[in-house]
């Protein structure tokens, strides 16, 4: 049950993050749906793994919406250098995980809370 917790509250963080930049039509939230689907192999397979899995859906969608659609979520910081590119998750492989720029490694906003007003 801890597993599948792990996956659903991992897919809503996504979901979140998604609609946050307004785009979490049908065809996206199937990729979500892929996601998860994916991930749950992967999480059955090394339990102690369930913490990382909200980054790792993150990161597969994020790969996902590339191939088909283009650069998400476009990085906020970096607006005025005329060269957008896309926020990474870091860790890679973690807790925790985060939206960073790659370029400034400033860190954006946990997966989850894009869009939310900083916390501070």
């Amino acid at each position: 049950m801890e597993l599948e917790q792990a996956l659903h509250a991992a897919r809503a963080l996504v979901l979140a993050d998604l609609m946050a930049n307004d785009v979490a039509d049908a065809a996206i939230v199937s990729l979500v749906e892929d996601a998860v689907t994916h991930r749950r192999w992967w999480v059955e397979q090394w339990p102690d793994g369930a913490p990382f899995v909200a980054g790792l859906i993150a990161q597969d969608v994020q790969d996902a919406l590339l191939e088909r659609y283009g650069r998400w979520p476009l990085c906020p910081v970096c607006t005025e250098s005329g060269d957008p590119h896309a926020l990474g998750v870091e860790p890679e492989l973690g807790p925790d995980p985060h939206w960073v720029c790659p370029k400034t490694a400033v860190a954006v906003a946990p997966v989850g809370r894009l869009g939310a007003p900083a916390e501070g």
